[in-house]
């Protein structure tokens, strides 16, 4: 699995954490070394789980309308193609790119807000 990693020497901080609703998920944008991206911050309970917000079949958003996700029970469904990803590891599990996995961004969260690491 292909973790991108940001260029920044300090934290960027993404959001708060309760501004994603437990089980649910949220866009933001972010800096790292390839750019600026946006990504999914997948939130359950006080973890949050961050990827490109880039499918690998097709490169394009796996959200229907910007920051709107399609969660069913622990995955994530491609708006475009219906590609289904595991929410825990981004590995794809059913449709085009089964077997591949969505870039993971290194996160963590204190005091109440979800930071980008460096260098991770």
């Amino acid at each position: 699995m292909d973790t991108v990693t940001p260029v920044e020497s300090t934290s960027q901080p993404l959001c708060r954490l309760d501004e994603i609703p437990d089980g649910g998920a949220s866009a933001v944008d972010a800096v790292l070394a390839d750019g600026e991206e946006n990504l999914i911050l997948l939130r359950h309970g006080g973890q949050v789980r961050g990827y490109l917000n880039i499918c690998p079949h097709t490169g394009r958003r796996l959200d229907y309308a910007p920051g709107k996700f399609l969660l069913k029970n622990d995955t994530l469904i491609c708006a475009v193609h219906g590609a289904t990803f595991n929410r825990v590891d981004g590995l794809c599990i059913a449709g085009p790119c089964r077997g591949e996995h969505l870039r993971e961004v290194a996160l963590r969260v204190e005091g109440g807000e979800i930071h980008l690491l460096p260098g991770a």
